[in-house]
């Protein structure tokens, strides 16, 4: 995907609104380039619309790794955007042109570091307190907010012209706390920083770190282990005691200061709030202590300026005298009285710690550059960050980027361009960016950086595997519920049915009987009505042939009677018939009823018996599937813990290969240094015993010149009082007396040259061996403190893998032992919704019971109850009770719930 040129490409809305639209070639005027930074160069211009003047930091993003570049810039811009406080570089916006991003900012005249520079002596304490309680400010705002500066030096506190110190270069700042790059200056990262990527994570503690090396920086010029290789510096810092203030002097309130600043552990650290309370920065001082300072430094670099200016412009003019320009040039530098300090040394490795190079959070670390890919980029931009990111400035007149004669330029021009730092910063600047520790450097940053991505790489995948397998397995539980419910909820409608069908069948079956025994008791009526109508006429007849003797009258009345009698009686019969037939029905039909009750409860016993014995083999399946999903989880998670580590062990293998590599290369560059010196000092050697012979052989000519005035005033002093016949011999005596005079000083003159040959060559070589000696037993010691480290390191991974194993055990039998419990309770609820189910069904059954035989006995059947009922349908032998069910479960059942208990406990 291309990379944006302008805002109205940038597809996010968020990061759009960060950028301006406007031109920023016609926004702003006067160009002039005062810094390299690590994305490109730094200037000072003016804005043609408000007429502000702002420093415009110009990043390149294009060529080899131009996304990443993107990315960092888009973090630095976002950063700065919300930076919000008076001790904070405040932002003035951002523009595009083509693949350029302009960054403007507030201007500020220089750093801290600047004016070490110019002034080449330590500040003063109270000098120290302010500076050091304007960046406390700003960075106790910074960790309010989350935020980690990461950059903590001289180089990046910036002083204002009305003396307000800011915190500069957010370009390594993070935008996450706590953070675990490897980002930042190797001489003020703080140990946690260094081993981050090895233990853990750090925060807004580094910058109190920073914040205390930088306070020894100011006191003393240079932060502790400035003379050591930047890389040793790391293990050194990583390994042994925090540093302290080296020389005397110095208030106890600032020693405790500093000692509190560099605590070792990070929680023993104070915060910044915590630090503006203390007495170093709360004790009085004068108000303009920084205006002054920074006035005074202004006036030390207008001099030197003047005077490079002065001395090239005799130069353009073809009068410059070269032994005057070459004692100028040993003093340009200097500031004039007792601010320069003769004895104070020079170490080459402040180009690698004063120029630190922009990082971000993802593992770039400050201070060492590897150079440009491509002519064009490399044209365009320097692979070396400002000390202050694009806050610190220069006066750095270059005629790249001003037409006119530098030297014609007017006091106004001069006025409105303000700065603290000297033109020789600049200048310095521009050759720092071809150091090779530099690019050694930048190489194991970008390792560094790089193991970091592919961890976080790794990890991503192997979560998404975890994930992916873990939705998977949640899938296939969920879909054996749902089929175990599906189930459960056919085998209940079957139960539900089948109970339907046998209600039907009941019914029907009951009127089928009340039909039979209906239709037999009106057959059994019939014939028994049939029966008595013949037994009727029978005793009628009989009746009446036994009433023919009888008078007429009291024959009708006696047969009258007789007959009423026989109707009586017939009616009393089938009326007692009916009631029989009607006490039959209704015993037969309760009878029907007991039995069919007596199935139904059979019938329920069995679903309920069959329902439950599904529900705990579906609970069974269940558990079967958590325990072989958590196994399948416990044998990933290992397998991916084994990954991880082994890739952190294969990148600890191959950053100590190139950490012993790059030391490897160090000594050996150290190594040829000094012989190109001794080289060069022996070389150097026959000119100066050229220049020793010609001074004792101007003293020699001058005291043979002596010798032969004194031998001539003597002879005409003698000559004056001698006979003259004694002359010539006389004159032949002192003859051969001058001649054996100059013949001892012309041996003394042999002795003496040889003796300085002998003695200069003898303390050159004693030198040289002196500092082969110094030097072999720094690069030795450097060494050892590696393989200390090494050894350190590799101790600590084990260390931190073992841990790793161990937390990720006790997670696995955490889960474990939650997964049985949650099993148990799954277990013990199921058999207590078994026990419920039972006891429910059994108490409604003895309920229908007890009202069956209340129907029985309100009806007169006390003797058919249905136990009764049971004798006669089972003959002797009936179903078990619920209760009977629960207590006494077959073989079978009691089988399988053990083995069930036994499997999960």
């Amino acid at each position: 995907m291309p990379l944006p040129t302008r805002v109205a490409q940038i597809k996010d809305l968020e990061v759009q609104r960060l950028f301006s639209d406007e031109d920023p070639e016609k926004l702003f005027t006067g160009m002039t380039e005062i810094g390299h930074g690590s994305f490109g160069a730094v200037y000072h211009a003016t804005n043609t619309i408000t007429g502000e003047v702002v420093a415009i930091k110009k990043m390149l993003y294009n060529g080899k790794s131009s996304t990443e570049k993107w990315q960092d810039i888009i973090k630095e811009v976002r950063f700065i955007h919300r930076v919000r406080n008076a001790n904070c570089i405040e932002f003035k916006g951002c523009y595009l042109r083509e693949h350029t991003a302009w960054l403007a900012m507030e201007y500020c005249l220089g750093s801290a570091s600047d004016v070490l520079d110019v002034h080449k002596k330590p500040l003063q304490e109270d000098e120290i307190a302010a500076v050091c309680e304007g960046a406390l400010q700003g960075l106790e705002y910074l960790h309010n907010y989350e935020t980690i500066h990461r950059d903590i030096k001289a180089a990046n506190i910036l002083l204002t012209e009305h003396g307000t110190v800011k915190l500069g270069d957010f370009g390594s700042a993070s935008l996450v706390n706590p953070a675990n790059s490897f980002v930042g200056t190797p001489f003020w990262m703080a140990p946690e920083v260094i081993l981050a990527m090895d233990e853990g994570q750090y925060d807004g503690k580094v910058d109190v770190w920073s914040l205390g090396i930088t306070c020894i920086e100011l006191a003393e010029r240079k932060p502790p282990l400035f003379n050591m290789n930047a890389m040793s510096a790391l293990y050194h810092i990583a390994q042994n005691d925090p540093p302290s203030l080296s020389t005397s002097g110095w208030n106890q309130c600032f020693h405790d200061f500093i000692k509190a600043c560099l605590a070792k552990e990070p929680d023993s650290r104070p915060s910044a709030r915590h630090l503006l309370q203390l007495e170093f920065v709360t004790r009085d001082r004068p108000n303009n202590t920084l205006i002054d300072l920074i006035e005074k430094t202004r006036k030390v670099v207008r001099g030197m300026d003047n005077k490079n200016v002065g001395r090239i412009a005799q130069l353009f003019k073809g009068n410059s005298n070269r032994p005057n320009d070459d004692q100028e040039a040993s003093t340009d530098d200097q500031p004039s009285g007792d601010s320069f300090d003769p004895s104070e040394p020079t170490d080459s490795m402040s180009s690698i710690n004063d120029r630190s190079e922009n990082s971000s959070e993802s593992g770039s670390v400050n201070s060492i550059q590897p150079p440009s890919d491509g002519s064009a980029e490399n044209s365009q931009m320097r692979n070396e960050r400002l000390p202050s990111d694009s806050f610190n400035f220069s006066a750095s007149l270059t005629s790249e980027t001003t037409p006119e004669n530098p030297f014609t330029r007017d006091d106004s021009y001069r006025e409105n361009f303000k700065t603290i730092r000297p033109t020789s910063v600049v200048t310095r600047q521009m050759k720092e960016h071809e150091n090779e520790q530099r690019q050694q450097f930048s190489g194991y940053k970008r390792m560094r950086r790089q193991h970091q991505k592919q961890i976080q790489q790794l990890e991503t995948k192997l979560k998404q595997e975890m994930d992916e397998l873990r939705d998977k397995l949640d899938k296939e539980f969920n879909q054996c519920v749902q089929a175990n419910v599906k189930e459960l909820d056919k085998l209940l409608g079957r139960h539900t049915t089948d109970l339907e069908k046998k209600e039907k069948a009941a019914a029907t079956e009951e009127k089928k009987l009340l039909k039979t025994i209906t239709s037999q008791n009106e057959s059994e009526l019939k014939a028994f009505q049939l029966k008595q109508k013949k037994d009727y006429k029978h005793n009628k007849e009989q009746m009446r042939k036994e009433l023919d003797s009888t008078p007429k009258k009291e024959h009708e009345a006696r047969m009258r009677l007789h007959k009423e009698s026989l109707h009586q009686e017939q009616q009393r019969a089938e009326n007692d018939l009916q009631e029989r037939q009607n006490q039959k029905l209704d015993k037969e039909m309760r009878k029907l009823k007991g039995k069919l009750l007596l199935s139904k409860q059979t019938i329920e016993q069995d679903q309920l018996r069959e329902e439950l014995h599904r529900r705990q083999v579906m609970k069974e399946m269940e558990h079967v599937m958590a325990l072989r999903h958590h196994e399948q989880m416990q044998s990933i998670e290992y397998r991916h813990t084994k990954q991880i580590q082994s890739l952190r062990s294969e990148q600890m293998e191959r950053q100590f290969s190139t950490e012993l590599t790059n030391q490897a290369e160090y000594n050996k560059t150290a190594q040829q240094d000094l012989r190109k010196k001794h080289s060069l000092e022996a070389k150097q050697q026959p000119k100066e015993l050229k220049a020793k012979e010609k001074k004792i052989e101007r003293q020699y000519r001058a005291v043979c010149k002596t010798q032969m005035l004194q031998f001539k005033a003597l002879q005409q002093q003698v000559l004056q009082t001698m006979p003259r016949e004694k002359h010539k011999q006389f004159i032949k005596k002192m003859k051969e007396e001058q001649t054996r005079k100059m013949a001892i000083l012309g041996e003394q003159y042999r002795l003496s040259i040889q003796e300085i040959n002998i003695s200069v060559s003898v303390k050159l070589d004693k030198s040289q061996e002196q500092e082969c000696n110094v030097l072999q037993d720094r690069l030795r010691q450097e060494m050892d403190l590696l393989h200390a480290y090494q050894s350190k390191t590799r101790l600590q991974q084990e260390a931190q893998h073992h841990k790793e194993i161990k937390e990720l055990e006790e997670r696995v039998s955490i889960r474990r032992a939650r997964l049985e419990l949650k099993i148990e309770e799954d277990s013990a609820k199921l058999e207590g919704e078994k026990t419920d189910r039972k006891r429910k069904l059994f108490d409604r059954h003895k309920r229908e019971t007890a009202e069956f035989n209340r129907e029985m006995s309100s009806h007169g059947l006390e003797q058919l109850s249905i136990n009764d009922i049971k004798q006669q349908v089972f003959g002797g032998s009936r179903p078990l009770s619920m209760i009977e069910t629960s207590n006494n479960s077959s073989p079978r059942n009691v089988r399988r719930e053990n083995s069930f208990s036994s499997s999960f406990t």
